[in-house]
């Protein structure tokens, strides 16, 4: 099946990809949509991963204001220029973030982000609990182990189940961003504020 130039665009308008990388693609799986679909998806989060070492020194600081102004949060997050940084798309994360902040109250904004003291005090927590419960003790590590993961996915944003599509993570959104944007995005720091 030849490549046709809508299909190109209706391809470049799912992905995000460049018109050559679309052409190409579609030439690849001869005309399958959903295929190429796949191959684009999966290569833009290769490219993604290769751009986390680099530096993002621009970025936007969102606001957001819960309906009843009993609710706010500020959050960082940061891109490699200021043109990703006015895009709609980049916005548009920034504002959902902000969103997923104020409604699921993440403690930090990653695993990396936790002070080690509080980890080492939730191991304990645990190990007691697992004594308590006369869990065999060859088991432990692959039990706490579990329960860290758990910890992480209620409170490191970037861990969260994403407040939009419950299928997919925070991090995996922000990937996902940065496959189509071409540059690596870090959530730097947030703070949410609430008047109990």
């Amino acid at each position: 099946m030849a490549t046709t130039t809508e299909m190109v665009k209706q391809l470049r308008e799912l992905t995000g990809a460049g018109v050559l990388d679309c052409k190409k693609t579609l030439d690849a799986t001869a005309g399958d949509m959903e295929k190429a679909q796949e191959i684009l998806k999966e290569k833009g989060l290769a490219q993604a991963a290769k751009k986390a070492e680099r530096v993002a020194a621009e970025g936007r600081i969102e606001a957001y204001i819960h309906a009843g102004a009993k609710l706010g949060v500020l959050l960082e997050v940061n891109c490699e220029t200021d043109f990703v940084a006015r895009t709609d798309e980049f916005q548009t994360l920034c504002h959902e973030l902000a969103m997923q902040v104020a409604a699921a109250n993440p403690r930090w904004v990653s695993f990396e982000t936790i002070p080690a003291e509080v980890i080492e005090t939730e191991r304990n927590t645990w190990r007691e609990e697992l004594i308590a419960d006369k869990k065999p003790e060859a088991m432990f590590e692959r039990i706490m182990e579990g329960k860290l993961k758990k910890f992480c996915q209620e409170n490191c944003l970037l861990d969260q189940a994403f407040i939009r599509d419950e299928d997919k993570t925070v991090r995996q959104v922000v990937t996902e961003t940065i496959a189509r944007t071409g540059e690596n995005i870090v959530v730097k720091r947030f703070a949410r504020f609430a008047i109990e």
